[in-house]
């Protein structure tokens, strides 16, 4: 079944690791004949800081805009970024405070503490990178960046089911290691 698919890379460099895995991702996504769309948050020109909060509207720059249209165009998200301090980097943190507004990614209920989640209908893919090793991460630190992705900001908009594929520890890794994390990034592509 065809799909509309959306690559966020949430790594600042737009020349990483992340960024060669969410572009081995799009060629054979788009191979297997989905509609893929790739954006890179390193190159998006945006104010990551939502500097009133919900308090006082910020208008968003044009690339903000063309993402949010395109992920409302998705079927399926990928998000692919590194684990720094434990949890998503500042960009990828500032980019979701900018576009996953009130009115846009959920509604809050009058005079209630429930809300609607305005992204549902969409499901997701986490491709994340990191140092730690993935089963420290899971079962020392439990997971911080991993929950934030998929519990409070995805499902909390509608985004499910989310799948997560952890890659590390990258530092010191041989370039064998990257190609087997590589070739695990294609076979998930080619099954979407």
């Amino acid at each position: 079944m065809k799909k509309n698919i959306v690559v966020i890379v949430g790594h600042p460099d737009s020349n990483s690791y992340c960024a060669s895995l969410a572009e081995n991702y799009v060629k054979v996504a788009a191979e297997k004949g989905h509609d893929v769309k790739l954006f890179k948050l390193g190159d998006a020109n945006f104010d990551p800081i939502l500097h009133h909060g919900h308090n006082q509207r910020q208008e968003l720059e044009p690339d903000l805009v063309t993402i949010r249209e395109a992920i409302l165009w998705a079927s399926h998200l990928v998000f692919v970024y590194p684990i720094w301090w434990g949890s998503i980097p500042a960009l990828l943190k500032g980019f979701f405070d900018r576009t996953f507004l009130p009115g846009y990614a959920f509604s809050y209920r009058k005079n209630s503490v429930w809300w609607d989640r305005l992204l549902a209908g969409r499901s997701a893919h986490l491709i994340v990178t990191m140092d730690t090793p993935p089963w420290y991460y899971r079962w020392i630190y439990k997971m911080p960046g991993h929950n934030q992705m998929k519990i409070t900001i995805l499902e909390w908009c509608g985004i499910k089911p989310i799948k997560i594929s952890s890659f590390g520890p990258l530092r010191g890794s041989s370039p064998e290691q990257r190609e087997k994390w590589t070739q695990a990034v294609i076979k998930h592509a080619r099954k979407v």
